[in-house]
């Protein structure tokens, strides 16, 4: 009988031994934390034991325990072992009747137990609310409620009450086996990891059950966390989308784009708010190029599941291996129950314990009730007799391929519909697929043979369940817990292995009939524009699935218009590598079969282009767009439309390479052609104006460049409105202008609301709001009134570019460039050193040693060198820099001239006064006829040459340079802007380099 309440005068603390199998963790630490609370002590002990000792005897060694022995009771328990029901009737019955004083117990379930179970009158806390369930375990246990229980350092939460943010996590395997001693190491790893650094990879090869054991740690120890997010890492691009989803979990105000959602998502796991105990889940992530930029960093924990040893070098590294003998047979033993321990020890020797073909043998045996000793001879024989039957490879047993031969030669005799749909499923890629697609767009044209999968609801549940008993999928769903779920969100999980398996034991003619349905699915399910970036996720979703579908190789015109807009949304969301190798492939498909100057051809053309400049190659680009050209001129019958967009593109490849007066020649004619054509307002016409404007700039007619993008800018605010993403470029641009023109307090008001409005509209993470907070950086330093204040928010701004691009992209080597500078302007020689090394080195290689960019990045390198007193080295190195741009542009060039009065101020320092003079008087000349007589590097020149020619005792003609480049400075600049300080200090000027390819 359950023992009665205690008095309230009996106080005394009790000792309670917690015993739970592994699968109830979480429970067993809810009741000690419950019972510590209230006065007691607790010892938890997890258990299951070896099926070869006596139960009564591992029952006896619970005894040895001082206190009572609680059991946490649920149908698994009894299957520890597992052992014959009838062994734990008469155990109960004998030995725990006997000690029943000792025992105690709560049930977790509300499946019936084995009737002698009542000899322990388990307290049922199943459905209970934890106040509910507080209070049932206290009164089974005969103990009083504290009025004020203790308070503990660490609250255990009650397993019913799952964590705020559950992400689609797979179901729990209610068939999960033995792993407990791996399942401690991981969490003892994490757990023992350094702050920031609790990263664990559970490596092993395909089918050994890595998945399988990460979802298990994630159910099992749920109760540690706050927050567990599930991230799909087969494919790249459903890994970024899964990762950025979180952000809209956690209620984040950012927009659709991956990269800024992973951003702001990485942001707040590293600084733990609002959860600072979260688990997050990479599984099936073998490629991992980029992992820096999306692995999160914090207090929390994550757990990556993958085949590639490379993981080392990032993470701790879990080996899974295969089961233990022990653990096969358990599995074989519950899974089949009428096979025999020996039998199972031989068919778990036959599989090399590997789980993956043993939870298909022990699903086959299960369901079929086939005895073992045939199971096997089938096996056995199919292997020997089949000759040629392929490999698996990975240390594979070559007995699961046949196994699977087995059973789909049973299933087309007894279930041939879930052959159908188990072939449909090959025709995805490995995974996460959608199959729920078939139903969600019933209106598809499918072959004649699957039609009644759109049909016949009863028959296609049919047909998955079988597939799911046999173990061959698993059901996945996407979309919020408790909400409705629609046929487009039904989806299963197809191990990789499996998939390669039945694919090799699938006919090719039933194979061409299954993709043919799955691309026209995935065209039925395109959302038709990819510009939109809430069409962003579900191209995630379908871009795995074009291969293995066969979609690359279709001529249906609306299946190639879902390649290009998977395509298209790889340009647009940043997906830069993926779009690259996606285009590949499609241009060695599509150029067999289709002219060059075919529309579809041409769209891809102008897409792969993109995506070569956007990862910096820049000459492919050009080659690629330049080729495209020649056909368009060359052709019969002329598309001036196609023509203008590849001249566009070509001019773009030209400023990239250096070519400005090249690019800039071409981009006029597109221009005109734009305006003639289309109109002054249309899209083209707007772009081909704002590109022009970039060519001015890149060639030094800053103030061209201003007037054209103050055009610009005005049209799109007319035609497009102040608040659209292309407005917004072009309110960049004209900032930009007008610092190039030395209009410094003009551009920093422009800047600072147009910054504001970007983070509105576009997010703070955004590439372009990004860019635009580098151009206001730039403002306030060149301004003059921030300059103290910029090192924090420079060394930020860098770090999220990097995340962004990675540091290698032009785009981050520019701001890289002007952060070393603007440190050692400050004092910081050393970071600043290594910034422009980093930059210059990095441009090298992206633009050739001859490119004016990288021939500028040579005098930021000598500005370093002289400011550590290498004069003579810093001289060569000006000397050469000028030489180099001199030759590549021409002598009026504003870099040109800034290179000029670096190079005027060494050959001071070095002693060699009349050739200083003689630049500095060149260089002043030009500078009054290009940039006017008040722009603020034209009176570097007059400061520089005043400096010279005192240098040289021609006093009274230095003393009137420098009054009046005094009195301007003062006037245009401010008395207390650094410019007019140093000029009044005679501090030597210099200029610094900003590179910028548009």
């Amino acid at each position: 009988m359950a023992e009665q309440r205690r008095s309230d005068t009996d106080t005394a603390a009790e000792h309670f031994l917690v015993v739970f199998p592994g699968y109830h963790r979480s429970w067993a630490a809810w009741i000690a934390y419950t019972l510590e609370r209230h006065g007691h002590r607790t010892t938890q002990h997890r258990w299951d034991p070896p099926r070869e000792v006596p139960l009564e005897d591992t029952l006896g060694d619970l005894l040895l325990s001082t206190g009572r022995v609680l059991l946490v009771l649920n149908d698994w328990f009894f299957e520890l072992g597992p052992r014959p029901a009838g062994e734990w009737n008469d155990v109960l019955r004998g030995f725990v009747a006997a000690h029943a004083d000792r025992f105690a117990a709560v049930n977790l379930t509300n499946r019936p137990l084995l009737p002698a179970t009542a000899v322990l009158e388990p307290a049922s806390l199943w459905a209970l609310s934890e106040e509910a369930a507080e209070e049932r375990l206290l009164i089974r246990l005969g103990l009083d409620r504290r009025r004020t229980p203790r308070a503990l350092p660490t609250r255990a939460r009650y397993p019913e009450n799952r964590c705020e943010i559950w992400g689609e996590v797979p179901r729990r395997n209610p068939r999960f086996t033995g792993r407990d001693d791996l399942l401690t190491e991981i969490h003892e790893s994490l757990a023992d990891a350094e702050r920031g650094a609790s990263a664990c990879t559970l490596l092993g090869m395909s089918g050994i059950g890595k998945t399988q054991l990460a979802a298990e740690y994630a159910h099992r120890f749920s109760t540690d966390y706050d927050l567990v997010w599930w991230v799909n890492s087969d494919d790249r691009n459903i890994q970024r989308d899964r990762l950025g989803e979180l952000a809209v979990e956690l209620d984040l105000p950012i927009g659709n784009e991956p990269g800024e959602r992973i951003r702001a998502v990485r942001d707040v796991l590293r600084r733990g708010e609002p959860y600072g105990n979260w688990l997050v889940i990479f599984d099936g992530w073998d490629d991992c190029d980029g992992v820096n930029a999306l692995l999160p960093q914090g207090a929390g924990h994550v757990l990556v599941t993958s085949r590639n040893r490379a993981w080392t070098e990032h993470t701790d590294v879990v080996e899974v291996p295969s089961f233990l003998r022990a653990e096969s047979t358990a599995y074989l033993l519950r899974r089949a129950p009428h096979i025999t321990a020996t039998e199972a020890d031989e068919v778990a020797a036959e599989f090399g314990d590997v789980p993956l073909p043993l939870v298909q043998a022990a699903s086959w045996l299960g369901e079929s009730r086939m005895e073992v000793p045939e199971y096997l001879r089938m096996v056995r024989e199919r292997r020997l007799s089949t000759v040629d039957e392929p490999a698996t490879g990975e240390g594979f047993p070559q007995s699961s391929m046949t196994s699977w031969s087995i059973l789909l030669n049973r299933l087309r005799r007894s279930q041939p519909q879930a052959i159908d749909v188990l072939g449909l499923c090959t025709s995805f890629a490995p995974g996460r697929i959608p199959l729920g697609l078939i139903r969600a767009y019933p209106q598809t044209d499918l072959p004649e043979q699957l039609r009644w999968m759109a049909t016949d609801l009863p028959a296609w549940t049919r047909a998955l369940d079988t597939l799911v008993n046999y173990s061959v999928l698993t059901r996945e769903t996407r979309g919020a817990l408790g909400a409705e779920m629609g046929p487009h969100q039904e989806s299963v999980h197809m191990h990789r292995l499996v998939h390669d398996i039945v694919s090799k034991l699938t006919s090719e003619e039933s194979r061409a009939g299954h993709r043919r349905a799955v691309r026209t699915l995935l065209a039925e399910a395109d959302p038709g524009n990819a510009a939109d970036s809430r069409n962003w996720p579900r191209y995630a979703e379908l871009l795995p699935h074009l291969e293995p579908s066969g979609a690359l190789d279709s001529r249906q015109p609306r299946v190639r218009a879902t390649v290009l807009n998977c395509l298209e949304y790889c340009m647009r969301s940043g997906e830069y590598s993926s779009g690259l190798e996606l285009a590949q492939k499609i241009r060695d498909r599509w150029s067999r079969a289709l002219d060059p100057l075919s529309r579809p051809m041409l769209d891809l053309t102008y897409h792969e282009s993109y995506l070569m400049r956007s990862r910096g190659r820049f000459r492919e680009a050009y080659e690629l767009d330049r080729r495209l050209l020649e056909r368009l001129r060359s052709a019969p019958r002329r598309d001036e439309i196609a023509e203008l967009t590849t001249q566009g593109a070509v001019a773009g490849g030209l400023r990239y390479l250096g070519r400005y007066e090249e690019a800039y020649e071409l981009q006029r004619q597109v221009l005109e052609g734009n305006d003639r054509l289309l109109g002054p307002d249309e899209a083209g016409t707007l772009s081909a104006r704002h590109n022009l404007a970039v060519g001015l700039r890149l060639l030094g007619r800053y103030e061209e460049a201003y007037d054209l993008d103050l055009e610009t800018l005005a049209r799109r605010d007319n035609v497009l409105r102040a608040r659209h993403i292309n407005t917004l470029n072009s309110g960049n641009a004209v900032a930009h202008d007008l610092r190039l023109l030395g209009r410094y307090r003009d551009a920093l008001a422009r800047q600072e609301p147009l910054v504001r409005t970007h983070v509105q509209v576009l997010g703070p993470q955004h590439p372009q709001t990004l860019e635009a907070r580098a151009q206001l950086t730039m403002c306030r330093r060149r301004e003059g009134g921030h300059s103290q204040d910029l090192a924090p928010s420079m060394a930020g701004l860098l770090e999220q570019l990097a995340r962004l691009r990675g540091r290698e992209h032009y785009r981050t080597l520019a701001f890289v460039t002007n952060y070393g500078n603007y440190l050692r302007e400050h004092g910081d020689l050393s970071q600043a050193r290594d910034l422009i090394d980093e930059a210059e080195a990095g441009y090298r290689a992206l633009l050739g040693p001859a490119h004016p960019v990288a021939t500028g990045m040579l005098t930021n390198t000598a500005l370093i060198m002289q400011a550590a007193g290498e004069r003579a080295e810093a001289l060569a190195m000006f000397e050469s820099a000028l030489a180099g741009l001199t030759s590549t542009l021409t002598g009026d060039h504003p870099w040109v001239l800034g290179c000029a009065l670096n190079t005027a101020s060494a050959r001071n320092f070095n002693g060699r006064i009349p050739e200083a003079v003689e630049l500095s008087r060149e260089t002043l000349r030009r500078g009054r006829h290009v940039l006017g007589h008040e722009h603020p590097l034209t009176l570097s020149c007059q400061v520089a040459l005043a400096a010279d020619l005192r240098a040289a005792h021609e006093q009274e003609e230095a003393g009137k340079l420098e009054e009046d480049a005094l009195l301007t400075l003062t006037r245009t600049l401010g008395a207390q802007h650094p410019h007019t300080i140093s000029a009044r200090q005679r501090t030597r000027p210099y200029w610094d380099f900003e590179a910028y390819l548009g």
